[in-house]
């Protein structure tokens, strides 16, 4: 047991950290699967706008509904959708890098030069307008989510395969007749894997916070649905009178994105060979 922990001990303190708290966040989720304190969908005006108390931990909203239990489903639905905006952001975006890395040229061309349209508009800004286009809703802000996504990972992608194109391995591949398609595949995807992993969490966390601006402005997540965006608009006119319905919410929002981002800054040491060789 004593060397397990001291390898554990010795991993980026800002990787354990970001751990812990994504851990943790991840848990409530999942949790709220199969418990809440109360139904947060159950409405009982006697409890409207209560402050916080032993019978509603984190105080009740306007329609009484308990805002614990809210949260706790409100983060069963962020993680989900970041998780789903960032895989599919990977899925499209890493083919994408490793065929512009692969034939160059024309090719190489069409989908850098897709890239810089997309990188010409705030990233938010495009999740809105596709957002707005396909309708409000959970799935369509995954997508948009996910598109935005894209062109991340494709250039993270591309620049990082470009670098292993010139190894002696990937020309002995070569000369052993190998085409460029089973190359990407077979010996540069593989050795990308830990810089794909880095920028997912870090793209995670992104997700989940383009995920509570979208369902802010009402392409989330739709009513009676908890999310977390969704309740910091509703409390907005309500701030003064009851603060605890933005601080919750808020606050499970701040501490979610703390930690997938300490995760993200943690694996990046972590995997990075000079940050290695300094400890």
């Amino acid at each position: 047991m004593r060397p397990r922990l001291a390898r554990i001990l010795s991993l980026p303190g800002d990787l354990i950290a970001g751990l812990a708290i994504s851990l943790f966040v991840t848990a409530v989720a999942l949790l709220s699967f199969v418990w809440t304190p109360h139904d947060p969908l159950a409405m009982q005006m006697s409890m409207r706008l209560a402050p916080p108390s032993a019978e509603a931990w984190f105080g009740a909203d306007a329609y009484g509904r308990d805002v614990f239990s809210m949260v706790m489903v409100g983060a069963r639905n962020a993680l989900a959708v970041g998780l789903a905006a960032a895989a599919l952001g990977m899925l499209a975006g890493a083919p994408l890098g490793l065929l512009a890395a692969a034939y160059g040229a024309w090719v190489d061309d069409l989908i850098m030069r897709a890239n810089d349209l997309a990188f010409a508009f705030p990233a938010l800004l495009i999740a809105v307008l596709i957002a707005a286009l396909l309708g409000p809703g959970a799935l369509n802000a995954v997508l948009a989510i996910g598109i935005y996504n894209t062109p991340v990972f494709a250039r993270i992608t591309r620049s990082a395969a470009l670098g292993l194109w010139r190894r002696d391995y990937i020309s002995a591949a070569r000369l052993a007749g190998k085409g460029r398609l089973a190359i990407s595949l077979q010996h540069i995807l593989p050795n990308l894997a830990g810089g794909l992993i880095i920028q997912g969490a870090i793209q995670l966390s992104l997700a989940v916070t383009a995920d509570a601006a979208l369902s802010y402005v009402g392409l989330g997540a739709q009513a009676p649905q908890p999310s977390w965006g969704r309740m910091l608009a509703e409390a907005q006119t309500l701030a003064g009178q009851a603060p605890w319905l933005a601080a919750f919410p808020g606050a499970a929002l701040v501490v979610t994105v703390l930690g997938l981002t300490l995760a993200g800054d943690g694996l990046a040491r972590l995997f990075d060979p000079r940050a290695r060789r300094r400890r």
